[in-house]
């Protein structure tokens, strides 16, 4: 899951991006009106946290113009500003939700579960496969039943392979795609086979039927072994 913060304070901005990461979803900063509507003009979020004070060009008018532009990525409004008239302009410009600051953080995270559990209609909010379960808003991962507790990295690593599941994908993939590898000039295929090997732990160990297979001379994949 992917979030944008619009925060222009850059210890506020560096906290909630600290804090989120540690929650396992992937952030980014913007700590301009104008980068922040550049950002969520050109890519992709699942949520937007906007601070409404902002250098350049205010919340209001960012959230004004994606809605006119019909970007309906959910907006939580993070803000100082707490009259009721302040709440009624954000709530009536687009936004999904209002948090007045200073907040709690675990309010901050069950709004945030809330806006994403909505989402868009087409968003896929769940992987499956077999009995191995992944949750990409609470960032839950489960084997039947039974919760998996994974580390940032092995989350990423198994959502990619869940994602192509039944599909092969080759060390080359996922170095470009999980570890964002793109110009380095050795290889990374031994701190990607040692994260497999730690992944097949937690998720393979337990269990009797094996899920994550080796393909030899090929790469990896989620599927049971039918030979």
């Amino acid at each position: 899951m992917r979030i944008l913060v619009v925060e222009d304070q850059k210890k506020v901005a560096q906290a909630l991006k600290e804090g989120l990461e540690a929650e396992h979803y992937e952030v980014d900063v913007a700590m301009t009106g104008e980068d922040g509507f550049f950002q969520v003009s050109s890519q992709t979020y699942d949520l937007v946290l906007l601070d409404l004070m902002l250098p350049g060009r205010s919340g209001i008018d960012i959230l004004k113009t994606m809605r006119e532009r019909e970007i309906e990525t959910p907006v939580l409004i993070l803000t100082a500003k707490d009259t009721v008239e302040d709440r009624v302009i954000g709530l009536d410009s687009g936004a999904d939700d209002y948090l007045v600051k200073p907040f709690a953080f675990p309010e901050l995270l069950a709004r945030i579960r809330a806006l994403l559990r909505r989402g868009r209609a087409d968003q896929v909010l769940r992987l499956k496969y077999s009995d191995l379960e992944m949750d990409l808003v609470t960032r839950q991962v489960r084997r039947a039943g039974q919760e998996i507790h994974l580390s940032a990295r092995e989350y990423d690593l198994l959502e990619y392979l869940l994602r192509n599941s039944g599909h092969v994908v080759s060390r080359q993939m996922l170095a470009r795609d999980v570890w964002q590898e793109t110009d380095r000039v050795t290889p990374i295929d031994n701190v990607i086979d040692v994260h497999i090997t730690r992944l097949r732990k937690k998720v393979d160990q337990p269990f009797e039927t094996t899920l994550i297979r080796t393909v030899r001379g090929v790469g990896f994949m989620i599927g049971e072994d039918t030979q």
